[in-house]
């Protein structure tokens, strides 16, 4: 799946070149836009059907992500598992449940989500999972680009794809690099 979904990746346009900043705050010359990828329904259902299989053997009760990128991930990964969905969404630029949605204590979630660097949103989300007293027995993703600084989410962390991509903090940019004008795609 890794090379035929790099592919897909690039075939549709989601995998950008250039300056970008990603909502870590980190810098990187490649960005996953998986929104190009997932816009088309069909391919959202495959790539989705494909992290969901990965996730099967796993006991849990419902979806959670983190909003934008993960919605549609979520959604996807849910239906595949026959598992209802929530989202968690920024308010006061911090991550919380909104729009009704209740975890009932002990309830067990799988964290779906579009890209993992540094796995910030993700952690954000898993934290909400347990104010509400609900449990994450796993992590999903499509792309893994944290490199050899794999996130510790405390459980399971599965992907469809794991890549090295560069990335740089800030002030410590190379020259080729810092002189492309800066792209801010992300949902942040």
């Amino acid at each position: 799946m890794p090379e035929s979904l790099l592919h897909t990746f690039s075939r549709t346009g989601a995998l950008l070149s250039g300056h970008f900043v990603l909502s870590s705050g980190l810098h990187s010359r490649q960005y996953f836009q998986c929104a190009l990828v997932l816009q088309h329904t069909w391919l959202a259902a495959e790539i989705c059907g494909e992290l969901a299989a990965k996730l099967a053997d796993i006991e849990a009760d419902a979806v959670i992500s983190p909003a934008l990128g993960g919605i549609i991930v979520g959604q996807e990964v849910g239906r595949h598992l026959g598992k209802r969905h929530i989202f968690a969404e920024k308010a006061d630029g911090k991550l919380t449940l909104r729009r009704g949605f209740q975890i009932v204590p002990g309830e067990r979630f799988i964290v779906a989500e579009d890209v993992v660097t540094r796995g910030g949103k993700v952690k954000e989300t898993i934290e909400i999972v347990r104010t509400h007293g609900g449990r994450v027995v796993a992590v999903g993703s499509i792309v893994d680009r944290s490199g050899d600084v794999k996130p510790d989410f405390g459980c399971r962390f599965e992907s469809l794809i794991q890549l090295q991509v560069e990335t740089f903090e800030p002030d410590r940019l190379p020259p080729d690099l810092a002189a492309i004008p800066v792209t801010r795609p992300g949902s942040k």
